[in-house]
């Protein structure tokens, strides 16, 4: 008999709520807001999955409970059979090193006050705890992460403020790479670039999966984006999971409505804005 394989990552029945409150000092709940609702998946090693739905449909809700940066209602979050929501919050803060996260904003993201040098080395030696030590291999680990992510090292001393707003998102990701993640969660990470630029952070990331054996979970709204990126697609409506499955059946078989309704939606080749 072939022993079970383990999902790398498994959600089971997550579910994030938040409480309305009321009363003069809100201490009254009247109702919740379900911002995710009982999703159900799994996510293979090395894949990609590409996580999309309009605007509050709990996309980043669900993004941040994977991170144990929001803690869920209920349900289960298991990365390598270890169910996250069980450990301790210090065991999570030693546990997150595996997982990272790109943020929407490279403006908003890093600290304006530290330099590309400081960002990076702090990120490194949070597991790294030796390069602390040495500045001279700590300058050369850094220098090999941005060359990594298609940045010059001879400006690892500038800050956030003097690139531009596609260097700052691939500082961002060469500081999510620094503790050797296996799970690099980007949410909404092109959105804000401009349409020249998203194509190369696109194509970055593809790179940086084949070369370091990365999983990955793509959050956006785009599903033109995503259809070129992602292995499988979960489609997320009003907190729940819709549709998933494979990403070119979702897009040539959609069975969801509301798959059909955003794939409707596309722009298409000579079709007038």
């Amino acid at each position: 008999m072939l022993p079970c394989r383990v999902p790398f990552l498994e959600l089971r029945d997550v579910r994030t709520h938040f409480p309305i409150r009321k009363g003069i000092i809100a201490t009254r709940t009247v109702d919740w807001v379900r911002a995710v609702d009982g999703v159900s998946l799994t996510l293979d090693k090395t894949a990609i999955l590409g996580l999309v739905g309009e605007s509050g449909c709990g996309k980043s809700t669900l993004s941040r409970t994977i991170m144990q940066l929001i803690p869920p209602t209920s349900g289960s979050i298991l990365l390598d059979g270890e169910d996250l929501c069980r450990l301790p919050r210090s065991e999570i803060r030693r546990r997150r090193l595996d997982f990272q996260m790109v943020f929407q904003d490279p403006y908003a993201s890093l600290n304006p006050r530290m330099t590309v040098f400081t960002i990076l080395s702090e990120a490194l030696t949070r597991r790294h705890r030796d390069l602390a030590g040495s500045k001279t291999l700590l300058t050369a680990r850094i220098g090999e992460l941005m060359e990594r992510v298609g940045l010059d090292p001879r400006y690892m001393r500038k800050y956030p403020h003097e690139f531009s707003g596609g260097q700052r998102q691939r500082i961002a990701i060469a500081r999510s790479l620094a503790p050797d993640p296996k799970l690099i969660i980007a949410d909404e990470p092109v959105s804000a670039l401009d349409v020249s630029i998203q194509s190369q952070i696109l194509n970055l990331l593809l790179r940086l999966r084949r070369e370091l054996g990365l999983t990955m979970i793509f959050v956006s709204h785009d599903l033109s984006v995503v259809r070129f990126l992602a292995d499988h697609i979960a489609v997320m409506n009003a907190g729940r999971i819709v549709e998933y499955g494979p990403a070119e059946e979702v897009f040539t078989n959609p069975r969801d409505p509301y798959t059909r309704k955003l794939l409707a939606a596309l722009p298409r080749f000579g079709q007038s804005a």
